[in-house]
């Protein structure tokens, strides 16, 4: 309980600087929550790869929920190879949808360094026609 409790404050504390670099254009305030997205992100994908190599792990896991948890026996009755592609399906909605969350948070970052940086283009135009 000690161990998700830290692990939620540091999730909210995370959040809070990306939320307060994005308000305040630091940029550096950014990239721990971006870390985070992208850690996430490799955790969901390597969820899916052990769900696509070892499908039979999807069967065990039912048989392991409690018995009171609801549809238990409309899911075990359901094709096993049907089972894993929904639930591919569903982790591949998923990894979509939060592969778009980092491309948005890398998009903030690069729009506010870009703000931030000091290069001023300089056009120099004239009425010379020489």
């Amino acid at each position: 309980m000690c161990i998700a409790t830290a692990i939620s404050l540091l999730m909210i504390l995370i959040c809070a600087m990306a939320t307060y670099g994005a308000y305040k254009q630091h940029a550096a305030w950014i990239i721990p929550f971006f870390c985070y997205q992208i850690f996430d992100f490799a955790l969901n994908m390597l969820v899916a790869i052990s769900i696509l190599v070892y499908p039979s792990t999807i069967q065990d896991y039912l048989r392991q929920l409690p018995t009171n948890f609801p549809y238990q026996e409309e899911i075990m009755s359901v094709n096993p190879t049907c089972l894993v592609v929904i639930i591919l399906l569903f982790i591949s909605i998923i990894l979509a949808f939060k592969g778009y969350l980092i491309s948005c948070v890398w998009n903030c970052y690069r729009y506010i360094n870009g703000r931030n940086n000091s290069d001023v283009l300089v056009y120099i135009t004239t009425n010379d026609t020489a």
